[in-house]
């Protein structure tokens, strides 16, 4: 399948969880199980594991939970609610267990203990006390921004109002889950899906009176801010939970091995059906808090804790039509739409498809009966075809030749890194030129992580689109506001707040604008990558823009940032060749207020420094050190150029080149020691 395709069914599925985000949380009203939901979460993350090239700012990856609601308050976290990665089998947990000694560099021999927790499928909420009292109670949001719902979580009995215990934290943030049980679900006589929605629809209600008439629940696991913290593991935390008054689960337990953790698993999983409360899975978290500290964060999640999902639930149903959506960078992505079926509590009508050999590898054909399954955070897929039940007049599905949008020739592009063409189907019509793609393009300019324009959902730019008001991101600046009077919906508020957004949103940091330009390879991750190296938009753009003048140096710079290779730059080139790019850039720039990037506070004595690892370390793997040194201002590098301020060479194994080129440079090359003085690690 070519690129453009992958990425068409990767952009795809995207829009599709933030239908269904938006569905659940803002209107309380879900399209989906959970279960389907999950599936077409998992879908995004194993394409993007794959495809390593997929970025997208709403990506389950880079968010966190959902935007805030109108309805409550927005108040900032203290300490962000971050969500866990996902394992589905016991070759990801293994996996999860290798990195996290590797990365803090430990024996075979030295054990590390993991709490085992179940995991609820319910509402994330944090709880604040000072002086032992119930504060401030607030929604996970977007991980980062939550909702004021203090009121609601008041009328729930598990939550004391008031601690009086002399071991109690002056300010402490307890997190946990609301929760509806399966007993008491069944006596509720309101229209929800589940009880996970239930829980949901009652906390977010605006009268708290509305949500005291449900019978809510709270489990306890997690904090947030504490001062001080008086305990040293997540077992002793937890212990203290239930002498403060908190219900935690009695299902926690304690483990070391893969062994032990996967018979756990088994345990708890075919306990599922009898426990009453829905889980889907297990966490794991690294148990003392000084190595959950040292392993620190990647994206959106912990490196010290991962979500272990329990196996997925399957049913049969009818493929009615096989549809081609085109995506932001012109992947070609193949979705197949069935008879809905509830699989899990949720109602499935689509299933992803994935690409044209994962097509022609299973025969998958219009009016098949096939199996669907949704597992842990994936969206719903085709397993199998029922052969036996397949109309003997059924003819193999035809892949596109041509983009289904603006009609160009489609293409499988050449993968140097595997030596192979692409899975994925790709238009290859250039920028702007694509209807599909632009629009695509367009949502992905307004969306959260980039614009962040509130009011100008997907619907809204399709709606502008069609009624020739937007074509090119600089013409949202320059809507006239007036029309929108004469469109059905669009009433005096809902236009000033429109308004007032735009006009926010002219305000933005150089790492979000670099990711809203939609540059394939470029996503929210890299974006901050190169804002973080350029630190300003003028040295961003005069070295992109000089990327296809045919200097090796602007090309040499680039590689030289950690993170940032063949695929990125490739694409930084090809985007800055295309005359619309470079109008557009230079309206955008007239128009809005870039700010620096600015992702250090404090000055460390090496903030700014341009720092090159090589060779394997003793105390700490290199990944630590790295991380490190980006937490105190350090920009990493790859390569080796004048500005490289220094090289720090492992005891073991260095790159022999990389000292010598060090040298040549007249480069600080420090050991591992003379490394850990500087920092003061």
């Amino acid at each position: 399948m070519k690129k453009k395709e992958i990425e068409k069914i990767y952009n795809k599925k995207i829009n599709q969880l933030n239908k269904h985000d938006k569905a659940y949380f803002e209107h309380d009203k879900p399209i989906i199980s959970d279960k389907e939901y999950d599936d077409i979460k998992q879908k995004i993350l194993d394409l993007e594991k794959r495809y390593k090239y997929l970025k997208n700012k709403n990506s389950p990856s880079k968010k966190v939970g959902y935007e805030v609601s109108k309805k409550f308050r927005k108040v900032t976290h203290d300490i962000p609610m971050l969500s866990l990665s996902n394992a589905f089998s016991k070759e990801d947990v293994v996996d999860f267990l290798k990195k996290i000694r590797n990365f803090l560099n430990l024996k075979e021999n030295e054990k590390i203990i993991f709490s085992s927790e179940p995991k609820i499928d319910g509402i994330s909420a944090s709880l604040k006390y000072i002086d032992g009292i119930f504060v401030l109670g607030l929604s996970r949001g977007d991980g980062k921004i939550g909702e004021d719902i203090t009121n609601n979580l008041k009328t729930i009995d598990d939550i004391p109002k008031k601690i009086d215990k002399p071991d109690f934290p002056k300010i402490l943030e307890v997190r946990g889950e609301v929760y509806i049980s399966k007993s008491d679900f069944k006596k509720i006589n309101k229209n929800f899906a589940n009880p996970r929605n239930a829980a949901g629809g009652s906390l977010r209600q605006k009268d708290y009176r509305e949500t005291k008439k449900i019978p809510l629940k709270f489990l306890a696991y997690g904090f947030g801010l504490a001062e001080p913290i008086n305990f040293k593991k997540q077992s002793e935390y937890l212990k203290l939970l239930k002498d403060w008054g908190f219900k935690t689960s009695s299902f926690n337990n304690w483990l070391s091995s893969v062994e032990e953790i996967n018979s756990n698993h088994k345990i708890i999983e075919k306990k599922r059906s009898e426990i009453d409360y829905d889980l889907d899975g297990l966490v794991y978290k690294v148990d003392d808090l000084n190595l959950q500290k040292r392993l620190g964060f990647v994206s959106n999640s912990p490196r010290w804790a991962i979500a272990h999902k329990f196996s997925a639930e399957k049913g049969f149903s009818k493929i009615k039509n096989i549809e081609i959506q085109v995506g932001r960078t012109g992947a070609l992505t193949p979705v197949a739409k069935i008879d809905s079926i509830t699989i899990g509590g949720v109602v499935v009508s689509n299933a992803t498809l994935h690409n044209e050999d994962e097509i022609n590898r299973k025969d998958i054909r219009i009016n098949d009966v096939v199996c669907i399954q949704r597992a842990g955070d994936v969206i719903p897929q085709v397993i199998h075809v029922d052969l036996l039940k397949r109309d003997k007049n059924s003819k193999k599905f035809l892949f596109p030749k041509k983009c289904p949008s603006c009609g160009s020739k489609t293409i499988k592009e050449f993968n140097s890194n595997t030596k192979k063409k692409d899975a994925v189907t790709r238009c290859p019509n250039p920028e702007f030129k694509c209807n599909e793609i632009l629009k695509e393009k367009l949502k992905h300019f307004v969306s959260k992580d980039a614009l962040n324009i509130e009011g100008l959902g997907k619907k809204v730019v399709e709606n502008f689109w069609d009624r020739k008001l937007i074509k090119y991101p600089y013409d949202i600046f320059n809507l006239d506001l007036n029309i929108l009077k004469k469109i059905e919906g669009w009433g005096e508020k809902s236009i000033n707040n429109l308004k007032n957004s735009i006009n926010k949103s002219k305000e933005i940091s150089l790492d979000r604008f670099i990711f809203s330009l939609g540059i394939r390879h470029i996503g929210e991750e890299n974006a901050k990558v190169l804002a973080k190296y350029f630190l300003n938009e003028k040295k961003f753009f005069d070295l992109a823009k000089n990327l296809n003048n045919n200097k090796s140096k602007y090309r040499d710079e680039l590689q030289s940032i950690d993170g940032i290779g063949n695929s990125q730059i490739e694409s930084l080139k090809k985007f800055f060749s295309n005359n619309q790019n470079l109008k557009t850039i230079s309206r955008l720039v007239s128009i809005l207020r870039i700010k620096d990037y600015k992702y250090l506070k404090k000055k460390t004595p090496i903030s700014g420094k341009l720092i090159m690892f090589t060779g394997t370390f003793v105390n700490n793997s290199r990944s630590e050190l790295k991380s490190l040194a980006e937490s105190m201002g350090a920009k990493i590098v790859s390569n080796i150029s004048k500005k490289t301020d220094y090289l720090v060479a492992g005891s073991q194994k260095p790159t022999v080149r990389k000292i010598n080129e060090a040298k040549n440079f007249n480069i600080e090359v420090l050991t591992e020691d003379e490394w850990n003085k500087i920092v003061s690690l």
